[in-house]
């Protein structure tokens, strides 16, 4: 998530208001794969653009870390504190992921790598574990909808406008505007993928990851087919 670790840390915080509390559901079982709709993509794109990761659609904000600089690779999460004037954090990728959240999707679902796609699951993962994916695939950004992920991603207001975490927010007139914008390219370019495929995922088969014989056998079926087990 964006979540920033300000440096300047109160080891006695006040507690957070019950009613502030972001109560979240069950994990689902996984693995499983999300498909992509123009709605989830523009909503993606809304959350990179919160984060400073948009740079323009470029798959160069996958290796965004915190405070700007950029990963190397893509093989996995950096997990290195960075720093800037007033923060610190370990977030990075297009969704500014923090290292413990990052290990909870990419366990969920199954995900190797810290490729774009891998970080664009995930953030659905973490978009649908708030309860916000129905909201999502209704095609427009409400009030509401940000305020679900006010606690997942810093830079998404609340629903009085600030950010969950005290920490500078996006003003909601200007996701939306930016939504509105993105959501309108993508239908108007054909970006239909998934476009008739309302569930919420696709069930896949759990990666094999041992050295028994039926995984040897998928693995040589994989070879022949160029489908990986």
């Amino acid at each position: 998530m964006a979540r920033e670790v300000s440096s300047e840390w109160n080891p006695n915080p006040a507690p957070r208001p019950f009613s502030q509390v972001a109560m979240l559901p069950p994990l689902p079982a996984g693995p499983f794969s999300y498909a992509i709709t123009p709605e989830r993509r523009a909503l993606l794109n809304t959350i990179r653009f919160a984060e400073g990761t948009w740079a323009q659609g470029h798959e160069v904000g996958y290796r965004i870390m915190f405070g700007g600089s950029l990963m190397p690779s893509l093989e996995y999460h950096p997990n290195k504190v960075m720093y800037s004037s007033r923060y610190a954090s370990a977030a990075a990728g297009a969704y500014q992921f923090m290292p413990f959240t990052w290990a909870m999707a990419s366990r969920t679902l199954g995900l190797r790598g810290f490729h774009a796609e891998a970080q664009d699951q995930a953030a659905l993962f973490l978009i649908q574990r708030r309860g916000a994916l129905p909201l999502a695939d209704r095609g427009e950004l409400t009030p509401e909808l940000t305020a679900l992920l006010a606690p997942e991603w810093a830079s998404f207001p609340t629903l009085q406008g600030a950010s969950f975490y005290g920490q500078p927010v996006k003003r909601f007139e200007d996701l939306k505007n930016f939504y509105e914008n993105n959501l309108s390219q993508i239908r108007a370019g054909g970006g239909q993928q998934g476009v008739w495929e309302r569930v919420a995922v696709r069930p896949s088969a759990p990666t094999c990851r041992d050295d028994s014989l039926s995984c040897r056998l998928k693995g040589i079926s994989a070879a022949e087919t160029g489908v990986n087990p």
